[in-house]
């Protein structure tokens, strides 16, 4: 009680008022009409497709933790978005057998948020905050401590009369997830004991969680139509669960329901999703680099305006992929097209390059 009597807001140190919103929320069973992606979450190790290093691994540190009976240590998930990060927390919270809390970094606007949410944990639960390098100052500095040693520091009065207050809290496990990894400072990122980057999926580990979802949705689909639209998914489990759902509209209105090769095929040509996954604005993007200016390079911010795309859509959604796939080039001076994305457009030659190498 005299702990959270002190919760003070960022500018005084008066009682805080009490707000309707709460940035945590809980798992819970949902209806698969309602939350497709919940309903499609794997719930164990045995169900969670790909990753396979990392899944070794965690087993072994899970296992560990079990035997000293004691929590696990922090942990830190980065790579692109659509990989699972989110999902492998709560298999690691239920392969632990505790309760986990999900939240975001823009959901923890003020200190009094993030106090709460630590203070209401109990011993060996987990926190999970996703898009960790969106965290506020004064909420990562907080968490220091209570990372570390497991303690809140917080004060209480004002100007002369002002304390300092050390409250114990359980011991618990922070997972992190991030996108952007080098975003996060150096303080908080060293407070991490495990961090592992999620990779790319196959096309064959795709094809398993494109059958595994079809099962779930009462979908029916072939070996081979699981694998064109795994060919076409860009490597993400979140696009390619959602390609299911579009393909199956394809089929069950076009056909008989079930989704074969050269079904996935013609649905995802409709759906102007070409067979190396890019989508309309990746080949537009790529073409007017290619026509516009000589093959680059050119700036991102350029590109954005020729195109009428947002710059952090360019870079967060765009990009990565097409730098995975060796069709873009990101350099000094600016984005350049590979040779690899001339073949795959179409484009027999490229630019003169500063060396007057003709590319091909």
């Amino acid at each position: 009680y005299l702990a959270m009597s002190i919760i003070a807001d960022d500018n005084d140190f008066e009682k805080p008022k009490i707000e309707k919103k709460n940035p945590v929320v809980k798992p819970e069973a949902v209806d698969c009409d309602k939350n497709f992606e919940n309903c499609i979450r794997p719930k164990s190790f045995d169900t969670y497709i790909g990753q396979s290093a990392l899944k070794d691994t965690l087993k072994i540190t899970i296992k560990a933790a079990q035997k000293r009976e004691k929590p696990l240590d922090h942990l830190l998930f980065y790579g692109p978005p659509g990989l699972g990060k989110t999902t492998l927390a709560g298999v690691i919270a239920q392969e632990m057998g505790v309760e986990i809390k999900i939240t975001s970094a823009p959901a923890l606007e003020r200190p009094r948020d993030i106090i709460g949410i630590l203070m209401s944990l109990q011993g060996g639960e987990i926190l999970f905050i996703d898009e960790i390098h969106r965290l506020n100052k004064v909420a990562e500095e907080i968490l220091y401590p209570a990372m570390e040693d497991f303690y809140l520091d917080m004060t209480t009065g004002k100007s002369q009369t002002v304390k300092t207050l050390r409250v114990p809290l359980p011991k618990f496990t922070l997972i992190g997830a991030t996108t952007k990894a080098g975003e996060l400072s150096g303080p908080l990122r060293d407070r991490f004991g495990i961090i592992h980057r999620l990779e790319f999926y196959t096309d064959e580990e795709l094809a398993q969680v494109i059958k595994r979802t079809a099962g779930i949705l009462e979908i029916e689909i072939d070996e081979k139509g699981a694998l064109a639209i795994a060919r076409r998914s860009r490597g993400t489990p979140r696009i390619a669960n959602r390609l299911v759902k579009r393909v199956s509209d394809y089929a069950l209105v076009k056909h008989d329901g079930k989704i074969t090769e050269d079904i996935a095929n013609k649905s995802l040509d409709i759906l102007k999703i070409d067979e190396f996954g890019l989508d309309t604005t990746d080949r537009c993007l790529l073409k007017l680099i290619i026509e516009k200016y000589e093959g680059g390079p050119v700036g991102i911010e350029t590109i954005a305006a020729a195109i009428g795309e947002d710059v952090r859509t360019l870079e967060d959604v765009c990009e990565p992929f097409l730098l995975q796939a060796g069709l873009l080039q990101r350099t000094p001076r600016g984005r350049k097209v590979s040779p690899a994305g001339y073949r795959h457009l179409g484009y027999k030659t490229g630019k003169f390059d500063t060396n007057q190498q003709t590319l091909f």
